[in-house]
């Protein structure tokens, strides 16, 4: 998926959606141009879930069809709040999982590595990115790929690494999944999926 120019982009909705912008190096970049005062009135209601929905969707790599699509899914379940739901969905895809568990270091090449067939669920290659992860699955590394460079100091950045509650990971069999599906209190949002469920009902 093309997205365009990553710090202009990083710059308009917040360093969190691209990973080489989480630095301390932008965030002062990004408080010394916030020093300049703005004319005008400020962004509308629109404006500001307009701007949460690019920022989750280009948070989790998605394009406008693929992000709509569990949106709709969210709205229409029965019985769970939608923003629950909406998180559990993009979480829960085998590449965020794949980023999540630090095989990756970042979603996008996360992506790549599932659908270059580097990664096993339940025993077989898969190439599906998207593929939905349960409790039940077991995700690892194709014993092919153990030797690929993809995977060089995989031990040191796994060692410095928080797992999020919801995942698990075993270092001597290099085999992993999801112990719980992920909810919002174990694991912090993109964004505010309220305020993108708010733009998606209008």
């Amino acid at each position: 998926m093309k997205i365009g120019p990553k710090y202009k982009i990083a710059k308009r909705l917040g360093a969190s959606v691209f990973e080489k912008t989480q630095t301390a190096k932008f965030a002062l970049a990004q408080e010394r141009g916030g020093k300049t005062k703005r004319r005008g009135r400020g962004p509308t209601e629109f404006g500001k879930q307009l701007l949460e929905k690019q920022k989750v969707r280009i948070t989790y790599g998605l394009s406008e069809k693929q992000f709509s699509g569990y949106v709709r899914e969210a709205m229409s379940s029965h019985g769970a709040v939608p923003a629950d739901v909406l998180h559990k969905l993009l979480e829960i895809r085998l590449d965020n999982v794949v980023y999540r568990l630090g095989l990756a270091s970042t979603r996008r090449a996360a992506r790549q590595m599932a659908s270059h067939g580097h990664i096993m669920v339940n025993g077989r290659k898969t190439t599906i990115p998207s593929r939905r992860m349960t409790v039940n699955d077991k995700i690892s590394i194709r014993e092919g790929s153990r030797s690929s460079v993809l995977f060089e100091g995989f031990a040191e950045r796994f060692a410095e690494r928080t797992l999020p509650s919801w995942l698990t990971w075993n270092a001597k069999t290099m085999e992993g999944g999801l112990q719980e599906m992920p909810t919002t209190a174990a694991n912090d949002a993109a964004g505010d999926l309220s305020s993108v469920l708010s733009f998606y009902s209008r």
